[in-house]
């Protein structure tokens, strides 16, 4: 069993942000382009329990992706499932079709350009992402996986170190689905 445990921040100044993770040996890897196509059951509503179901496209290669409730506790923890889907459904377009006959619902699209770096703490490696969401703007998300329930509140203590040594300071507790979906009553 994995647990994601991550919490996301507000990004106000790109520049010093990039400064702080070189200076903390950060190394950038590829840079990707996600569409997320969020889905709601047909008998519950993933909004009440606090699931995500979701189709990913990373750069047009599809994957399925279910995240269980979230774990009580400040820094966000829950299971997260994550497979790709195999060659006869390329882009991911069988599998939607299959979801709609189901009577699964579609939520909204986010699109995001994530540029995704690694890195290691004194407790060990974990990852950073900046997200650019069209619509929303920068954010920064610190990830740390782990394989047993247990190991949660540790991995939460780790990211809030990260955080602090990196100067973020405005955590977003809501998804990026959220957000998205708020933005569009507003308007």
């Amino acid at each position: 069993m994995v647990y994601e445990v991550e919490q996301k921040y507000h990004l106000q100044h790109l520049e010093s942000f990039e400064n702080a993770l070189r200076s903390f040996g950060a190394v950038e890897q590829t840079t990707e382009h996600h569409a997320d196509t969020y889905y709601n059951h047909p008998c519950r509503d993933f909004a009440v329990t606090n699931e995500a179901f979701r189709i990913r496209r990373i750069g047009g290669v599809p994957m399925i992706t279910y995240k269980g409730p979230k774990l009580p506790g400040a820094v966000k923890a829950r299971r997260e499932m994550e497979w790709c889907l195999g060659p006869g459904d390329k882009d991911g377009t069988q599998t939607a079709e299959l979801l709609e006959h189901l009577g699964f619902k579609t939520v909204a699209t986010v699109e995001k350009t994530r540029r995704p770096f690694t890195a290691n703490h004194s407790t060990g490696p974990f990852a950073v992402v900046i997200d650019q969401i069209q619509e929303l703007g920068l954010f920064v998300e610190i990830e740390v996986m782990v394989d047993k329930q247990e190991d949660i509140e540790q991995a939460r203590q780790k990211i809030e170190a990260i955080a602090e040594q990196l100067g973020l300071r405005q955590p977003e507790a809501r998804s990026y689905l959220r957000m998205v979906l708020a933005e569009k009553i507003s308007d």
